[in-house]
């Protein structure tokens, strides 16, 4: 999917804030004017998670990145693994994936990209009241009896912490399609606060499938950037899951058709599926219905 205006200015108004602190007005000016011609360049070209990188890539030519996002990743790694148990022993007496789906979807608002931070307060209340989210019954039963007859499944991981949660509905679905094969995807690099190796090493996601680098330190899935593995698997899988606005964004209209989830953590998001803020989505691209590309 192309770049909306609306994140081609958000993008650039949250680089001229993270700047502003700094006293050489020369340096800042040839910073952003650099940064316009970027997206000047590519801005009707590309996706979003494609021009943040591009974006990235400059600030780092003139500033260094203050933000330890290892150190975040760590940290809300451990938060969602001391919360692990008392998850499980939640799900433990469901029969239904639809309430595994609902947990998945409230960890996606561990997002630094969109959010900036993360109330740990308002993670609490979300995992609270995870049995408040509505999603669609139809689309999971479609996805049941997908997954009936499929042979692989591709689950895109998005951030850190989050696959905690990703990691306990792979469990489950291991155990309801014993004959499914199952590839996780994460990214290749550090790309703000996503999932690489490194994160899904650390919750244990390696020790019970199998984990793959999508070999683009992106914050989606941009298909010309994968790596010959990642792109390989991208191709033949029976079904595709795909965590995050970011994934959303780079893999939409794409001729992919997975099945999205995420939460709506921005106002475009919101106006696109005529819902409220941090409301989840659920569905398989091929029955989304859009208002705002």
């Amino acid at each position: 999917m192309i770049a909306n205006s609306r994140c081609i200015a958000c993008n650039l108004s949250k680089k001229e804030q993270k700047i502003q602190k700094y006293s050489d007005e020369k340096k800042k000016k040839a910073f952003i004017q650099k940064v316009t011609g970027i997206l000047y360049k590519y801005g009707d070209k590309e996706s979003t998670p494609m021009l943040d990188k591009r974006i990235q890539d400059i600030y780092n030519e003139y500033y260094e990145e203050e933000t330890d996002y290892k150190a975040l990743k760590h940290k809300y790694n451990q938060y969602m693994l001391e919360r692990e148990d008392e998850i499980r022993e939640r799900l433990k007496e469901t029969k239904n994936i639809e309430d595994y789906i609902k947990y998945v979807c409230v960890g996606n608002y561990i997002d630094f990209g969109v959010t900036g931070n993360i109330d740990d307060q308002m993670l609490e209340n979300l995992l609270n009241k995870v049995n408040d989210l509505n999603i669609s019954k139809q689309e999971v039963k479609y996805l049941e009896e997908e997954l009936k007859d499929a042979k692989t499944l591709l689950y895109i991981t998005d951030n850190c912490g989050e696959i905690v949660l990703d990691k306990i509905f792979i469990e489950e679905l291991k155990k309801r399609y014993k004959n499914l094969e199952i590839i996780v995807m994460v990214r290749g690099g550090l790309a703000i606060n996503d999932a690489t190796i490194e994160d899904a090493e650390e919750v244990g996601l390696t020790k019970i499938v199998s984990v793959i680098s999508n070999g683009a330190a992106i914050t989606g899935t941009v298909k010309e950037q994968l790596s010959k593995e990642a792109r390989k698997y991208l191709d033949s899988a029976d079904v595709i899951i795909a965590k995050g606005m970011g994934n959303f964004e780079s893999m939409f209209e794409e001729g992919i058709n997975p099945y999205y989830l995420f939460l709506c953590k921005c106002e475009l998001f919101t106006t696109r599926f005529g819902v409220q803020l941090f409301d989840p989505i659920f569905c398989k691209e091929e029955r989304l219905e859009i208002k705002n590309k």
